[in-house]
């Protein structure tokens, strides 16, 4: 089944083109890592497919499902079915965005709360079974003062889980980590892998996508300039550019 379809996006701010007309076909279960140099447009994308920046040009088609509709020459975006796109697509973002006031419980809970419609009881059981699937039942009462930064990122992770989403997002997540805690991070989105999540993975880490990617996107300027398995694009990459990108990583371990 083809969760997600991208036909030439577009998205520009200002004058500035960051993504110049993407192409993508997701299918479940797939495992996509996104890679590419500061300002080629990662996360943009990532923000593309979630609506949290719209799209100027092309179309987004979600469990085959065009969102949007052309009037006037441009397509236009209702927010209720905005909305609905956004129950379906779980976002991890690099600096966490947990609720300081409320406990790792409270933020796992509060989507399906609010936005789910969920009781309260049927919210906390479901927060409770997310948190200990990210190996942090122990901590539902603590606040995110309290957490590490790779604890934070678990309940980050546990939050977007809560939702019950068909395609998970994540934005670089472990680049705001302190080195020793990163691992932990990468377990836990290995195990969803594993779980045959379909997800799309902004990362650095050339090893991780290495082994747990089924795909890689090498973007550059905008634009997919190089995709196949992680054996081709990282191994073997075609492209000058690419070649460049992972030169400058020689650190990761195939």
């Amino acid at each position: 089944m083809t969760v997600l379809r991208l036909a030439g996006l577009v998205k520009r701010f200002g004058a500035n083109p960051v993504l110049r007309g993407i192409d993508l076909t997701v299918e479940r279960g797939e495992r996509i890592a996104i890679l590419g140099a500061s300002g080629s447009g990662k996360s943009t994308l990532l923000r593309c497919i979630n609506f949290m920046e719209l799209p100027d040009e092309g179309r987004v088609e979600f469990g085959g499902q065009v969102v949007g509709s052309e009037r006037d020459g441009r397509r236009r975006y209702a927010e209720r079915e905005l909305t609905q796109i956004r129950r379906q697509v779980g976002m991890v973002f690099q600096h966490f965005n947990l609720f300081p006031h409320m406990t790792a419980l409270g933020n796992v809970m509060e989507g399906p709360l609010t936005v789910l419609g969920q009781d309260r009881v049927q919210a906390e059981a479901r927060g409770r079974a997310e948190l200990a699937r990210v190996g942090l039942a122990d901590k539902a009462d603590a606040y995110p003062a309290h957490l590490s930064g790779g604890q934070k990122q678990r309940v980050a992770i546990a939050r977007a889980l809560a939702m019950d989403p068909a395609l998970l997002l994540f934005d670089e997540p472990t680049s705001a980590l302190d080195p020793a805690l990163v691992g932990e991070v990468l377990g836990t989105i290995r195990a969803l892998a594993e779980d045959g999540r379909t997800m799309l993975l902004v990362t650095h880490e050339l090893g991780f996508a290495y082994h747990v990617a089924s795909r890689v996107l090498f973007l550059a300027d905008g634009l997919i300039h190089e995709q196949g398995t992680p054996a081709e694009v990282l191994k073997e990459p075609r492209q000058a550019a690419t070649r460049a990108f992972i030169a400058s990583h020689k650190q990761f371990s195939l």
